[in-house]
């Protein structure tokens, strides 16, 4: 472990390029295994630590694990390869390969979210003129779904007008109600749609 802090945190230890660095640090850990549970995850979460530790990425957007999870097969042979035969060349290709393609899959998705918020500006604007306010278009994309609280909070509205706004937003089709148990709940169906593609 202290020698993977080391490549990890001391550049002039290991000069090489940060994405190949990436691959040979998430390998390093990965065959330390340090924890009895959740290698995997915690590995996948150091390479984006790392890219925004390297100024390689502004905030840890980019999810690997996905990438990961539909090659895990390559994965494991690969890493394996790197142990058995020193074939760090094959390792390091399928990370970058999978950076790139990460990195084209969450442009793609920031661009559909760009896209549905002005949708969404622009029916709110359209049909609900006296409503509309950038706090409400954030509230409705800061997650999946909202709450009369959380318009409450961000609006600073009382319940019953937080209420009718969003009651307005689901009765035009904007939002998706959904009563669990004793709550309300307002479902961005379309930035769902976005986040739950394969």
């Amino acid at each position: 472990m202290n020698n993977l802090e080391e490549i990890i945190n001391e550049d002039n230890v290991w000069p090489v390029d940060p994405l190949i660095k990436m691959a040979a640090v998430h390998f390093q850990f990965e065959s330390i295994h340090p924890f009895y549970d959740g290698n995997g995850r915690t590995g996948r979460i150091l390479n984006i630590l790392y890219l925004v530790n390297k100024d390689l990425l502004r905030l840890p957007i980019l999810y690997l694990s996905r990438y990961i999870i539909r090659h895990k097969g390559d994965y494991y042979r690969l890493l394996q390869n790197v142990r058995d035969h020193n074939d760090w060349q094959s390792w390091v290709i399928y990370m970058l390969d999978g950076i790139e393609k990460t990195s084209i899959e969450t442009i793609q998705t920031i661009n559909q979210i760009k896209s549905l918020m002005s949708d969404y500006k622009r029916s709110i604007r359209t049909q609900f003129p006296k409503i509309y306010s950038q706090d409400l278009l954030n509230n409705l994309f800061r997650h999946p779904y909202t709450k009369i609280e959380f318009i409450m909070n961000d609006l600073q509205v009382s319940r019953p007008t937080a209420t009718q706004y969003l009651d307005k937003l689901s009765e035009a089709g904007l939002l998706e109600k959904v009563k669990k148990g004793r709550s309300n709940y307002y479902v961005n169906r379309g930035l769902v749609d976005i986040f739950m593609k394969p």
